[in-house]
């Protein structure tokens, strides 16, 4: 086979057709599954022969890496880890050893926050980032973006690869792009006035920073459902496009379509998870571009259709920094196209509920398993909710608590005593854990122009004397 498929095509469908290539987007699964253990075949051999990491890293298996013909044999592989990479990368810095090109080759560096530990950084080579412009563009084809599009992209363009990303994805695909970014003191409230003269057709970012931008628009006189033109926003970054109420809340505040994507920075071309126009919710996994696996949390076995686990996942055109089954420590379910309710035709897998949490972030409380978005889409479906809350999880003796601050609405219908019970008697249903509530004025708490941060485990900074 011809790998890695050539970079830096400029052609585009018709404006009316569904599909940007329907051969790959329709064809029959296991025609598909065909293809990409070709290509898994291609890009471990390719790691194999150029990155001295990964001659270590094999160096024990029962399989040879150089030949890999078989799911089976690709599975025997070991899964590569954050910690692996940011080890790896502390021993041989800057990039480790998992580079497979020259460092005079690459075009384009970016990195990880460094928020809990040592940051991770990419480097990434010409070819490649040509590729994941492409394969964005395609991606956001399906979203429902055309050429004559105006998109703005309100996240920060730093070492964040979520923007520069979105960017390459709309300007391969001809948009007109208006790469505001986000962050700085006052940014939001020009990115209204931005919004109103200018009157994007999409806009991408975080679903936070999404209602955040909402609220700010109404504060300064606004309506978004009628004095903004989005037809479609894009997300990534945080679970809240696949929350149903955060969704819902989105799409009445501006009247657009919302579209969940994103699997991480490491795996750019991170749009490979991605709703279409036609999908109510979640995400169709796009494994043909990026090949995907869900895991069990604890065996690391490779999961059915129906399962809840871990995506793992791998390039499958990638010539500088490959990453091969790299565990993303999120947590979802995945189902078969046939399963999934979506008008369009595709034929990939299906995330319904998107990423929904990390295995990390999950809250283990009184023997209960909660992920923060659970309350998310709680508060969200209650007619009086201000739009905030936090998490605060502390150890009171031998228990654990779970503590919700919640702003209420200014023109909330009930009173506070009376939103009090009703959170309470709600997120206990939900999670199976009574919470302690305090009930806050809308605006009380801290919004983001970014993820948003609304969980504090107390727990952890607990020390047994």
């Amino acid at each position: 086979m011809n790998w890695p498929t050539a970079a830096g095509s400029d052609s585009r469908p018709d404006p009316d057709s569904e599909y940007w290539d329907e051969r790959q987007e329709t064809r029959p699964p296991g025609e598909r599954r065909d293809e990409i253990i070709e290509k898994i075949g291609e890009q471990v051999r390719y790691a194999y022969d150029n990155s001295e990491f990964y001659r270590e890293f094999y160096s024990d298996v029962d399989v040879d890496p150089r030949n890999i013909t078989s799911f089976e044999e690709f599975e025997q592989l070991p899964i590569l880890s954050s910690d692996d990479i940011k080890q790896e990368q502390k021993e041989h810095p800057p990039f480790g050893r998992f580079l497979c090109i020259d460092e005079e080759d690459i075009a384009r560096i970016y990195g990880t926050s460094g928020t809990t530990g040592r940051p991770k950084v990419f480097g990434i080579g010409q070819d490649d980032w040509d590729r994941i412009g492409e394969w964005h563009a395609q991606i956001l084809w399906s979203v429902g973006l055309r050429p004559d599009d105006r998109v703005i992209i309100t996240s920060p363009f730093i070492q964040y690869l979520g923007s520069w990303g979105a960017l390459a994805g709309v300007d391969h695909l001809g948009c007109t792009t208006f790469p505001f970014g986000a962050g700085m003191e006052g940014q939001t409230e020009q990115a209204v006035e931005w919004i109103a003269d200018l009157q994007p057709d999409a806009l991408y970012g975080t679903p936070s920073y999404a209602l955040y931008l909402g609220e700010t628009a109404e504060e300064r006189g606004h309506d978004p459902a009628e004095d903004f033109d989005f037809k479609v926003m894009f997300f990534s970054g945080e679970p809240g496009a696949s929350v149903p109420s955060t969704r819902r809340q989105i799409e009445t505040m501006f009247d657009c379509e919302v579209v969940d994507q994103g699997s991480m920075a490491e795996m750019t071309p991170w749009m490979s998870n991605s709703g279409c126009r036609h999908l109510e919710n979640g995400m169709h996994v796009w494994n043909d571009i990026v090949y995907t696996e869900l895991l069990d949390p604890d065996t690391e076995e490779s999961l059915e259709y129906g399962a809840e686990g871990v995506p793992t996942y791998t390039h499958l055109e990638r010539t500088s920094q490959p990453m091969i089954r790299y565990w993303s420590g999120d947590i979802t379910t995945w189902e078969r196209h046939d399963e999934t309710d979506c008008e369009c035709g595709r034929t990939y897998p299906t995330l319904p509920k998107g990423i929904y949490g990390r295995a990390d972030d999950m809250l283990v409380i009184r023997g209960k398993n909660i992920f923060p978005s659970q309350i998310e889409d709680q508060l969200h479906a209650l007619d009086d909710y201000g739009d905030e809350f936090r998490i605060v999880v502390e150890r009171e003796g031998a228990l654990d608590s779970l503590q919700l601050v919640v702003e209420v609405a200014d023109d909330a219908e009930t009173g506070p005593d009376e939103f009090h019970d009703l959170v309470r008697q709600e997120i206990k249903s939900e999670v199976g854990v009574t919470p302690d509530v305090t009930v806050v004025k809308q605006g009380e708490l801290d919004r983001t122009q970014f993820k948003a941060d609304r969980v504090k485990d107390k727990r952890e900074l607990a020390i047994d004397v």
